[in-house]
C-alpha cells in the first residue's frame, strides 16, 4: 500500500527524467493535505522548455497524465512547475511592462470611442 500512495511521485519522476537532458537536476517534493497531493518539480533551466513544450502542451499533458494516476489512486493530484531564478520572463501581477499596460489602455479607449460613436 505504501508504493501505490507514492506512485504518482514515481510517475512524474520517470516521465521527467525520460525527457530532459539533465535527469540528475529533477527535484519532485510531495505534499499532502486536505486540497489532495500537490508535486512540485524542479529542473534544470535549460530543460524547461523541454518540460513546458510549446505552448505549454507538453505540460498540460503530464498534467492530465497525473489526473489520471490520481484517480486510480483516489487522490486528486496537481502539479506545480517551479520556475527557475533568471527565468526567461519575470511574471509579475500587473503585467510584463507599464508600456503593455499602456498599449492596453489606449486599445481599449479606442474601442470605447469606436463604440460611443457608434451610439
Amino acid at each position: 500500500m505504501v508504493e501505490s500512495s507514492y506512485s504518482d511521485q514515481q510517475f512524474l519522476e520517470y516521465v521527467i527524467k525520460s525527457i530532459v537532458d539533465s535527469p540528475d537536476d529533477v527535484k519532485i517534493e510531495r505534499q499532502v493535505d486536505e486540497m489532495g497531493v500537490l508535486l512540485t518539480l524542479r529542473v534544470n533551466p535549460k530543460d524547461m522548455g523541454q518540460v513546458v513544450g510549446r505552448q505549454g502542451s507538453t505540460a498540460k499533458a503530464i498534467r492530465s497524465l497525473l489526473k489520471i494516476v490520481g484517480i486510480k489512486n483516489n487522490a486528486r493530484v496537481n502539479l506545480k512547475i517551479e520556475e527557475p531564478e533568471g527565468g526567461r520572463r519575470s511574471r509579475s501581477p500587473q503585467g510584463d511592462s507599464g508600456e503593455s499596460r499602456d498599449m492596453g489602455a489606449t486599445s481599449v479607449g479606442k474601442v470605447i470611442d469606436d463604440l460611443k460613436r457608434d451610439l
